[in-house]
């Protein structure tokens, strides 16, 4: 199977992670972390970006939690995975009991390959009694990853029993049905997830790709333009159209480019 087009700046299109209207595009939110990012590569000049804006507040401030995510997160979704896994790997020994940076340290072992561990990560850190839905949302994208699907959803729904119509667990689980080839279902969910005040953009764009998924371009194409610039957006659709033109499998589609896209 030949190689899928390569968009332009895709914000989150995804691993991976934001999406304009008219001809003006708004300033980008900081993605959470525990949003799994969009299907898709974005554009190499943003990510470059970011990895030196956060690698900045680091420096400044290496045991700062805001600072180990944001930069954490930069290097994984710029394929810099060893080295994301190696500062979570510090963090979780200045916060051991922090969730979310266990989530995010489960995530970057997952980006690097090494599933097994990952799960164990999230697992070891999460608690029977007082469980952390980030931990449950990571866990069931790990267990995604790793093929068990059911084992995956009972995770996002235990999450969100914990948070009800928290964003970035809906995502994670309608990614979940648009791996697991449910683009209905995963429609359904991240409408759901994107009416949500806090979903970000990643939400909004991996909804664009399960329109797009459908054939749904039009709609597609409209919350792509939501927040990309139009010229973003176009790559976009054109993206989705060469995905469904070619049949690609879902899996495929999800890592195109294993050395330009995050998990």
């Amino acid at each position: 199977m030949s190689h899928l087009p390569r968009p332009l700046p895709v914000l989150a299109l995804a691993v991976t992670a934001a999406l304009i209207v008219g001809g003006c595009a708004r300033k980008p939110q900081q993605p959470d972390p525990a949003t799994t990012g969009s299907i898709g590569p974005q554009a190499e000049e943003t990510l470059k970006t970011s990895v030196d804006s956060w690698a900045k507040r680091y420096v400044e401030a290496p045991e700062n939690r805001d600072a180990i995510l944001g930069y954490a997160q930069a290097l994984r979704l710029n394929g810099q995975t060893q080295q994301s896994v190696e500062v979570l790997r510090r963090a979780i020994l200045v916060y051991p009991k922090d969730g979310q940076i266990a989530s995010a340290y489960g995530k970057a072992l997952a980006s690097n390959g090494d599933l097994e561990t990952a799960l164990k990560v999230v697992r070891n850190a999460n608690s029977l009694t007082t469980p952390d839905w980030r931990l449950l949302s990571a866990e069931g994208a790990i267990l995604d990853q790793l093929g068990n699907v059911g084992e995956a959803r009972k995770a996002y729904q235990t999450a969100l029993k914990i948070v009800p119509d928290e964003p970035s667990v809906l995502n994670n689980l309608g990614l979940s049905y648009l791996l697991a080839n449910e683009a209905a279902n995963a429609e359904a969910t991240l409408r759901k997830a994107a009416a949500q005040p806090r979903a970000d953009s990643r939400v909004r764009q991996n909804l664009a790709l399960a329109l797009g998924l459908q054939g749904k371009f039009d709609e597609a194409e409209k919350v792509a333009r939501a927040e990309l610039s139009p010229a973003q957006a176009q790559e976009n659709v054109n993206y989705l159209r060469a995905m469904l033109a070619q049949q690609s499998t879902f899996k495929d589609v999800r890592q195109p480019d294993r050395r330009k896209t995050g998990a």
